[in-house]
Order: structure tokens, then sequence, then C-alpha cells
């Protein structure tokens, strides 16, 4: 199925072919749920919803899974959908962006041949080793994307974050200013992967 698709010649198609491959994976998932007994994600998201926790019933309801979400459920008008990057390898993209989303909460949410997604909330992030990108890095200090920042509870969760992350494809920056690199009042690290990526973690407490 996916040879035409690296075969097209414009974008757009290539795009489309995608779109399918995703919907595609996600049908996939569905089935063996639902072969072995375990719960949907939407069955999971419902389960949440009666827990009282936050971002239930999404995931599955957008893709016709369960439905129609309450009005009190669906994302506020402008926020962010997804976030999507194209990467210059994948598997060098899964080992630093699949860990650090990870440990940030985020669950696989889509997988294909040229990518694969996390989702948390009402919102995911794409990596995409996509045919039509123009580089072979990312360069931060082009116009385009400089970095993605994360909320992270605490300090000393930082501080564990950082410490890990030099084990995942991360290194620090401004290591002589950490962990005050953005001003005396904003503990935070600044990592960068070896695609040229950069992650702002920033802690939301001293503690």
């Amino acid at each position: 199925m996916l040879q035409p698709c690296e075969a097209a010649a414009d974008f757009a198609t290539r795009e489309i072919c995608r779109d399918a491959a995703m919907a595609e994976t996600q049908a996939e998932t569905g089935q063996q749920q639902a072969s072995t007994g375990w719960p949907s994600v939407d069955q999971h998201s419902v389960d949440q919803d009666s827990l009282g926790e936050p971002g239930g019933g999404q995931v599955g309801a957008q893709y016709g899974a369960g439905p129609e979400p309450a009005p009190a459920d669906r994302p506020p008008v402008g926020a962010i959908h997804h976030v999507e990057l194209w990467v210059p390898n994948l598997d060098r993209a899964i080992v630093s962006w699949g860990w650090l989303l990870t440990a940030l909460g985020y669950r696989m949410f889509q997988d294909w041949p040229g990518g694969r997604s996390w989702q948390s909330g009402h919102a995911y992030i794409v990596v995409e080793q996509s045919p039509a990108r123009t580089a072979s890095r990312h360069d931060r200090c082009r116009p385009g994307l400089n970095h993605l920042a994360f909320h992270v509870p605490n300090r000393s969760q930082v501080d564990q974050l950082t410490a890990e992350a030099l084990l995942h494809g991360w290194q620090l920056m401004f290591s002589d200013l950490h962990p005050y690199a953005g001003g005396p009042q904003h503990y935070a690290a600044y990592l960068e992967n070896s695609d040229g990526f950069e992650a702002e973690l920033v802690a939301d407490y001293d503690s």
C-alpha cells in the first residue's frame, strides 16, 4: 500500500497516502484490542471520565469509536490540535522524542512506516521522516520552529529528566548557566538532540 505513496510526485498525494496509513494503523489497533479483550482507547477514556480525570473520550471519538464528546470536553477554539516535526531519521527521533514525550506522560497515538505520534490531552506531537523534506538537519536559528517547551511539576523532576535525557539522545544546552539559563526566576533545562531540535523542560513549582 505504501509503494504508491513513496512514488507519489506531489505533496498532496503523499499526505493523503500518509493519512490513510495512519487511519489503517489505528483501525488495526482497535481490532487487536477487541480480539484480546483489552479496552479500546475510547473505553479507557470513558473510564477516566467516570473517575473525574481530564482529557477523556477524545481519541476514540475523533476516529468514530464513540459518541461525540460533550461540549465541556471539547478543546477550546484556537487550542493546539497537533504539532508535526519533520525529522531526518525516524529511528533517532523515536529514541529521543519518543522517550521524552513518554516520560512527560504522553501516550503513543499513531504509528505508520514513516512516522509516529504521541498524545496528551487533546493535542498530539508527530515526528515524521517525510520524503518531501529539504534539509538533513533542523536549524533552530533559522526561521521556523525554535523549540518546544513543556511543563514539569517541580525542580527535582526537571533534574531527574535532564539526567535521564543524556542517555536518550539529548544533550544539555547552556550548561554554564543551567538551570537558570532563562533567568533567575525560571528554573528550566534546555535540551538539544542530535538532529538539532530543542526541548525546554520548565519547573512549575519551586519544590
